[in-house]
């Protein structure tokens, strides 16, 4: 086969400019990182969450993300308190979902999710925001509903 090393060169060339500006777009995206607090009974459990305030942020989440560090999550904001419904499609890492009502007090958590669902998961009464973390972390460190989340979002922090 023959093939014309300047246009191969050339398309290569548009390929990468592609990537990267689609990779500096999603970390550009991603630098809001905000810290938040959950106190349980064990004690005071602190992370650093990613903000998601527009509707674009809010119906892509955590979507294809290959993996959640320890410690790190979203915190999607629904003002005003009202249900709401998440669910897992195109997410690739199971996730606890931590729904807090406006007062920073949990209503729920929905722990393990399935990945890649479809299933509808709901706060179950009104929520003023969802937190997602990995899978595990309600868990791990004793968070439960009734706990208080403490940031600025709830008024605290």
């Amino acid at each position: 086969m023959n093939f014309d090393r300047k246009a191969v060169f050339a398309v290569a060339k548009g390929w990468l400019a592609a990537i990267l500006v689609t990779a500096s777009t999603a970390v550009a995206g991603a630098a809001s990182f905000q810290p938040l607090e959950i106190v349980t009974r064990n004690g005071v459990q602190v992370f650093s969450v990613e903000m998601a305030t527009t509707e674009e942020e809010k119906q892509t989440g955590l979507m294809y993300r290959k993996e959640l560090a320890d410690g790190k999550g979203m915190l999607f904001d629904f003002n005003p308190e009202q249900e709401v419904s998440m669910w897992m499609k195109n997410t690739y890492v199971s996730l606890d979902m931590i729904f807090i009502r406006a007062d920073g007090r949990i209503l729920r958590i929905a722990e393990n999710t399935e990945p890649m669902s479809t299933k509808i998961i709901s706060s179950r009464g009104p929520a003023r925001a969802v937190l997602e973390v990995v899978a595990g972390t309600a868990q791990k460190y004793g968070i439960r509903a009734g706990d208080r989340v403490g940031h600025p979002l709830f008024g605290s922090k």
